[in-house]
């Protein structure tokens, strides 16, 4: 049982080229779903800007919303793991506040990595992801942010808050809005969903108050002027991703030359597939296979034996993500790797929006 490639809608949403009309042509009828989308978001984003839907300010606490206007795939999750490593480090009281897409239940949960964690169909996959790598953060999870805000303040007496995938969630007053836009892909093609990629028109940028620009891994280190940023007047951070090591099923840590040479059958659930097979192939381990399926993907049984099976007839290891990785049942053998988030430039700008002195702690 092989699952259909979701690398098809990535051709839709991120041509390499300009369409020809034919495409064009072609695709009219989402075009035409897309402009009653984007008429509803207007409507919805006028009626805050207008102040006839008020946003609700919890009082004593920093919120950070982390977001973009792109659907899936730009690097929110490295970037709120990131920004939260930074807040403790400097002796901040942190919570990450997300919505647990995917998940099955409706309950409002708290958690933190160094506590018992729910199974992934209670939180979500992403929760659990964040919860595991910064433990020192407390995760929320549920659709009603400003409660969670609420019981982060009132219930741990925490300063700051991270309000994941938070751009179009304007309910919750934030402080700040960090907007994550992938150098590589901009905005695809300029479409809102559902014939493009995007979650709001571009003109929806001017609310942000910092942009997080990640910059393809081989990119230049001094900025490349974009088109369609340029009427965005906030300050930027630019950011490169790269892979920091690679984790055996046992949980042991490796060097990232670990799989050089080494045939491979590449696993993940990724809203742009694209980018972790790059990342694989960059490590030097050999691609034999992919088994690509939409993003938060939920793995069955029969899927998951038949990439046992495809991956042994080729002598391959499977590799995967770590946000794929807490899908996984006990006892599935998978390589994850993991990514890193450097700061090219902006530091203080990030500083400045997280309420942070302009010079690091001395810790």
């Amino acid at each position: 049982m092989t699952a259909s490639p979701p690398t098809a809608l990535e051709r839709v949403f991120y041509p390499p080229a300009p369409e020809p009309w034919t495409r064009q042509a072609l695709l009219s009828p989402l075009t035409l779903l897309s402009w009653t989308y984007s008429a509803a978001v207007r409507l919805r984003g006028a009626l805050y800007d207008s102040a006839l839907l008020r946003a609700e300010h919890v009082e004593g606490l920093r919120v950070v919303s982390v977001g973009n206007v792109n659907v899936g795939g730009t690097g929110k999750t490295p970037a709120v793991l990131h920004l939260a490593e930074l807040l403790i480090r400097e002796g901040r009281k942190v919570g990450i506040l997300t919505r647990g897409y995917g998940r099955e239940s409706l309950e409002p949960l708290t958690f933190t990595g160094a506590e018992p964690l729910p199974e992934v169909t209670q939180s979500g996959d992403e929760p659990l992801l964040l919860a595991r790598r910064c433990p020192q953060a407390r995760l929320f999870v549920g659709a009603d942010r400003v409660a969670a805000a609420r019981r982060a303040r009132d219930d741990f007496g925490l300063d700051t808050v991270l309000l994941d995938d938070g751009f179009q969630h304007r309910r919750l007053h934030r402080d700040e809005d960090l907007v994550v836009v992938d150098e590589a892909v901009g905005l695809g093609n300029g479409h809102l969903l559902p014939r493009g990629p995007l979650r709001e028109p571009p003109t929806a940028l001017r609310r942000a108050t910092l942009l997080w620009l990640r910059a393809a891994p081989l990119a230049p280190v001094s900025p490349v002027p974009i088109p369609w940023l340029e009427a965005v007047t906030a300050p930027r951070v630019r950011t490169r991703y790269g892979p920091t090591g690679w984790w055996d099923p046992s949980g042991a840590e490796h060097a990232t030359s670990a799989l050089e040479g080494r045939p491979v059958l590449v696993l993940a659930g990724l809203a742009r597939p694209g980018g972790f097979l790059s990342t694989v192939t960059a490590l030097g381990a050999e691609v034999r296979d992919a088994a690509l399926f939409p993003d938060h993907h939920r793995f069955t049984l029969d899927e998951l034996r038949d990439v046992e099976a495809r991956a042994r007839r080729q002598g391959a290891l499977v590799v995967t993500t770590e946000k794929d990785a807490v899908r996984l049942p006990p006892g599935f053998e998978a390589w994850r790797v993991r990514l890193g988030v450097e700061v090219l430039e902006g530091q203080p700008h990030l500083r400045r929006a997280l309420g942070l002195p302009a010079e690091t702690r001395d810790l």
